[in-house]
């Protein structure tokens, strides 16, 4: 009989044992973390792809074609594409002016005197001694964890001498309908480095024709070195675009004044999309001037004061051999409803808070 009842209980507690096993055999795994940003490196295309959630989000380019590394293409959670195509895709409707003006970029107008902005493939041969270029060294790492990328490069003069190494890292994140951009550069002067104040700089992006400011005239444009560039009339069918700046300026009137953040917004296919650049208090000329053009240019300069204050100001930034300089810029890319005054006030809090 004991034997029995012992068979008995040995039974009832195997039964929900197997039970168990059974069910966690059936349990799907654990979906995969959201906002889960990635790094694909295409070494034959040389670029580095950022991906959130398996979707593309930008590529770090460094593959020559441009005088600089560049993030291109910038594309919103929903898949709408805010940088211009041109010139590494053109696309039918766009302008095909400034072959500079690459996706996401930085640089500047005069250092020692040479012109690293409107340096391209359009820069005649005989006037390539007047220009500068940023030669992407290595990428040094990359941490998906952190969402961070981190790369050097060096600001040459046309014979091959580094006037500065750059030091950059990003940050890329993603929360709801906001992707975002922490762009952290260093810049240590291998000698004696000159910035004379220039209209063209520094942080900047070229964006979609439906971003731009609708236009019924033509304009033309000089670079550094007087050279004009004309930006023709087009078609303004669903050219929607409009800023705003954290002093309360918009529309053209955002050029040449200082302010904390400027957010550019608009709509791309009927869906509302913005892109915001947050100056930090930590810079050099905080707050920064706005070179925000309404043909798409949308940059952000704190060192062309000269220029944006009609001489009312002189900055002629420099740094000694061995001195060191950081920039540190947020970029927001939205799409849904417009970021309030508010939301952008909040993001700029957090980041201003951000050594």
């Amino acid at each position: 009989m004991n034997k029995i009842i012992i068979s008995c209980l040995l039974i009832l507690v195997l039964i929900p044992s197997c039970k168990n096993k059974v069910d966690k055999a059936n349990v799907a795994e654990p979906s995969p973390k959201m906002d889960q940003v990635t790094f694909t490196t295409d070494e034959n295309n040389k670029k580095v792809n950022v991906l959130i959630d398996g979707n593309l989000f930008t590529s770090y380019v460094y593959d020559g074609k441009t005088p600089k590394p560049v993030l291109y293409p910038v594309i919103t959670k929903s898949g709408k594409k805010i940088t211009r195509g041109f010139p590494i895709e053109p696309q039918e409707g766009e302008r095909v002016d400034h072959p500079h003006h690459v996706g996401i970029w930085f640089n500047y107008g005069d250092v020692n005197g040479l012109d690293f902005w409107n340096n391209s493939y359009a820069i005649k041969e005989e006037d390539k001694h007047k220009y500068g270029t940023i030669a992407h060294n290595q990428i040094v790492e990359t941490n998906a964890d952190n969402g961070t990328l981190v790369a050097k490069a060096t600001w040459d003069t046309f014979d091959g001498t580094s006037l500065l190494d750059e030091t950059t890292e990003f940050n890329f994140s993603q929360s709801g309908d906001t992707r975002k951009i922490v762009r952290t550069t260093t810049l240590k002067a291998l000698e004696d480095v000159s910035f004379k104040d220039n209209k063209e700089g520094m942080i900047a992006i070229r964006v979609t024709r439906g971003l731009e400011l609708p236009s019924d005239r033509p304009d033309i444009f000089m670079d550094a070195n007087g050279i004009p560039t004309e930006v023709k009339v087009l078609n303004n069918e669903g050219v929607n675009g409009n800023y705003l700046t954290s002093e309360g300026k918009t529309g053209e009137e955002a050029w040449g004044t200082r302010a904390k953040w400027t957010t550019l917004y608009g709509k791309i296919a009927d869906e509302p999309v913005s892109v915001t650049i947050m100056d930090h208090p930590g810079n050099v000329g905080y707050p920064t001037y706005w070179h925000a053009r309404g043909y798409g240019l949308f940059a952000a300069n704190p060192l062309g004061q000269e220029v944006f204050s009609d001489g009312k100001e002189k900055l002629n930034f420099s740094l000694p051999k061995g001195d060191s300089v950081t920039f540190k810029y947020t970029i927001l890319v939205h799409n849904g409803d417009q970021l309030s005054e508010d939301s952008i006030n909040g993001y700029f809090s957090d980041f201003s808070k951000n050594q």
